[in-house]
């Protein structure tokens, strides 16, 4: 996975004499995780994202991009009792991540006409954590208890109208989110996000 990211970053430099665009975009995040395990429940709430791709190419294209992001994943924890009598606990608190997200994505435009392109990407993202919070300190879990690197594969569909670039993406985690310590081996979740941002087109695109 780091040598196909490398790879695409160096064809990006090679294609930079051809179309080019630059992309400043802004948007939502909605980030949970998967496999729960026993007593806990994940749900993403809204979050959001800041950052730059570039296009070099035409009907193919390269995509690189860099992304500051701030997700928030709800964890609810229900811890049961063990006599029957007592009342179980339940737990709530806001998982909150702010990350900078590194991509090199490879796309093509299936519709391109002078007033609106329509683009499929696909590709190795790594994502490198920067802080983890919980709002309400109910968890107890901080940064140490997560990986501060992770591979995710991206995809997405953009929409280019004029100046505007829309741009709905997936990113399916590839890493373990929880560090391999006795205390959190168990639980093997990964990071699902969904993105959406707005943008603006930038450069050559004749």
């Amino acid at each position: 996975m780091k040598k196909t990211l490398i790879t695409l970053t160096m064809l990006s430099s090679m294609a930079a004499a051809a179309q080019t665009q630059i992309n400043p975009q802004a948007g939502l995040t909605f980030q949970s995780l998967t496999q729960e395990p026993d007593g806990i429940n994940y749900k993403a709430e809204m979050g959001w994202q800041l950052g730059l791709d570039a296009r070099f190419g035409d009907k193919l294209f390269i995509q690189p991009g860099a992304f500051l992001g701030r997700s928030v994943t709800a964890v609810t924890q229900t811890i049961t009792s063990q006599d029957g009598a007592t009342a179980n606990l339940v737990y709530e608190d806001d998982l909150v991540r702010t990350s900078l997200k590194l991509r090199a994505m490879l796309g093509y435009r299936v519709l391109d006409t002078y007033q609106f392109d329509i683009r499929l990407m696909l590709g190795p993202s790594y994502d490198v954590l920067m802080s983890v919070d919980d709002r309400d300190d109910k968890l107890g879990w901080n940064k140490g208890d997560f990986n501060t690197g992770l591979w995710n594969l991206e995809a997405g569909v953009g929409f280019d109208m004029g100046l505007f670039t829309l741009a709905p993406t997936a990113s399916f985690g590839m890493s373990r989110a929880f560090k391999d310590n006795p205390v959190l081996s168990e639980i093997d979740s990964k990071y699902m996000s969904y993105g959406l941002t707005l943008g603006f087109n930038i450069g050559n695109d004749d």
